[in-house]
C-alpha cells in the first residue's frame, strides 16, 4: 500500500506534469531549462547519497524504519503541497521545494523497501516485490488519473497552465496522504534493535556499523558487483522517468493532455509487466529477468531515437513501462536475497544509494548533452541508452548462489 501511496509523486512530479511545466513554464523554454531541472534533481539525490548509509545503519540498530518512515513521508507531502506555489519565474522556490521534497521521497523509498524481507520467504520475495511495484503503478495511475480529469476540466474552463498545473500538486499531496495510512496503522516494525557501542553518539555509531560493513566488502563481492550494476543500467531507467515528458513534448510535440495520457498507458503496462515478472522471477531467476528487460530497454532506446510518427513512439513508451516495471521489482528483489538478516536497512539504504547515484549521473547526462546540442534531445537520449549496455556486461558477472551463501553466512555480524 506504501508503494501505491508514495507512486503518485513520482508520475506526477518527477514524470509527467510537473518536470514539463517546470521546463516549459518556470524556465520559459530556455535551452538550459532542461539541464536545471536534472541539476535539481541531482543535488537532492546527492543529499540522499550522503545521508542514506547513516539513516539504514541507524534504523537498523534501533529497529526504527516505521518512524522514519513516517517522518520522512510527512516531510515529502508537505514540500509536494508547496509546489503549488512555484508559478513563472520562480525559478529558485521550484528548486529549492523540489530539492526538499524529492530529498524525503527517496529517503522514505530506501526505508519501506527494507520491509520487503521481514514480509516475505526468500522463494517468494520476488512475487512480493512484484506486488509492490505493481501496486505502485495503479497507485501512479490513480493519482495521474485524477489530475488529468481535473486538467481536462481546467482547459474546457479556458485556464492557462500556470493556473492548473500548481493545483495537481495539492492532489498529489493529498493522495499521498491518505493513501500512507494502512501503512502506518498496520504495518509491523518486526526487526529488533541490534546491540550498541555504549556512549557514542548516535551519528557516529552508524558510520562505524557501516565501516564494519565496508571492512567486509569482499565477502560480499556479489552483491557489491550488482550495485556497480544497477548504478549504471538504472541511470538510464532514471533518465527516462525524469525526462519522459519533457522529450514528449520537446522531441514528438505531445501538449500536456497527450503527455498525460501517454504517462498513464505507460503506467498500465509497468503494472502489467511489475506483476507478470513477480510472479514468474522467482523461476525464471532475478539475473535472467534482470538481463532480458536490460536488452528490452536497449531496443526502447533506438526506437525512441529513430521514431518520426508517434506511433512508434507509443510503442516504444509502452515496452519502456513493461520493462520499467519489470527491472525495477526484480532488482529489489536481487538486493533482499543477498542482504544479511541484521543489517537489511543499511543494505537496502547502498541499494537506494545506487539508485540515487544513477540517478544524478543518467539525467545530468541527459540535461547536459540537450545543453550543450542546443536542444537536440534525440541524441541526449541516444547517449543516456548507452548506460543499459554497460549494466548488461556487468551483470553477467554476478552469481546469485554465492551471493545468498554470503548473506547467510554473515562476518560482519561482530560483538558491538
Amino acid at each position: 500500500m506504501f508503494d501505491f501511496a508514495n507512486s503518485g509523486y513520482t508520475t506526477v512530479i518527477i514524470t509527467a506534469i510537473f518536470n514539463a511545466y517546470f521546463v516549459a513554464v518556470i524556465a520559459n523554454n530556455e535551452d538550459w531549462g532542461t539541464f536545471a531541472w536534472t541539476a535539481s534533481l541531482a543535488v537532492s539525490y546527492m543529499l540522499i547519497i550522503l545521508t542514506a548509509p547513516a539513516l539504514g545503519a541507524y534504523a537498523d540498530a534501533y529497529a526504527v524504519k516505521k518512524p522514519l518512515l513516517l517522518a520522512t513521508t510527512a516531510g515529502c507531502i508537505v514540500f509536494t503541497a508547496l509546489l503549488y506555489y512555484a508559478g513563472p519565474g520562480d525559478l529558485w522556490l521550484a528548486i529549492i521545494l523540489i530539492i526538499l521534497t524529492n530529498f524525503f521521497f527517496g529517503s522514505g523509498e530506501n526505508l519501506i523497501a527494507a520491509f520487503l524481507p521481514e514480509l516475505a520467504k526468500d522463494q517468494s520475495i520476488g512475487k512480493v516485490s512484484g506486488w509492490g511495484w505493481g501496486l505502485g503503478y495503479l497507485g501512479g495511475l490513480f493519482t495521474l488519473g485524477c489530475c488529468l480529469v481535473y486538467v481536462t476540466w481546467a482547459q474546457t474552463q479556458g485556464h492557462e497552465t500556470s493556473q492548473y498545473v500548481p493545483v495537481t500538486m495539492i492532489i498529489t499531496a493529498a493522495i499521498f496522504a491518505v493513501a500512507s495510512l494502512p501503512t502506518f496503522l498496520y504495518l509491523k516494525e518486526r526487526a529488533q534493535p541490534q546491540p550498541h557501542r555504549h556512549g557514542r553518539r548516535i551519528v557516529y555509531e552508524s558510520f562505524s556499523r557501516l565501516r564494519d560493513t565496508l571492512k567486509h566488502v569482499r565477502h560480499y563481492q556479489d552483491l557489491m558487483r550488482f550495485l556497480v550494476c544497477l548504478v549504471f543500467y538504472q541511470a538510464g531507467i532514471q533518465t527516462v522517468i525524469a525526462l519522459a515528458a519533457i522529450y514528449a513534448q520537446q522531441a514528438m510535440g505531445f501538449d500536456t493532455q497527450e503527455t498525460l495520457l501517454l504517462i498513464l498507458l505507460v503506467n498500465i503496462t509497468a503494472a502489467l509487466g511489475a506483476f507478470a515478472f513477480g510472479h514468474i522471477q522467482d523461476k525464471l531467476g532475478h539475473l535472467l529477468t534482470i538481463a532480458l528487460t536490460l536488452v528490452g530497454w536497449i531496443i526502447m532506446i533506438l526506437m525512441a531515437w529513430a521514431a518520426e510518427d508517434r506511433a512508434m513512439f507509443w510503442a516504444a513508451a509502452n515496452l519502456a513501462g513493461l520493462c520499467l516495471g519489470a527491472s525495477q521489482s526484480a532488482g529489489r528483489a536481487l538486493v533482499g536475497l543477498f542482504s544479511p538478516v541484521t543489517r537489511r536497512a543499511e543494505f537496502f539504504g547502498l541499494w537506494g544509494l545506487a539508485v540515487k547515484l544513477s540517478s544524478i549521473l543518467g539525467p545530468l547526462t541527459y540535461g547536459w548533452v540537450s545543453w550543450i546540442s542546443q536542444g537536440d534531445h534525440r541524441l541526449a537520449m541516444l547517449i543516456t541508452g548507452s548506460y543499459f549496455i554497460i549494466g548488461l556486461l556487468i551483470l553477467a558477472r554476478i552469481n546469485v548462489v554465492r551471493g545468498q551463501l554470503a548473506a547467510q553466512h554473515d562476518p560482519a555480524t561482530t560483538k558491538l
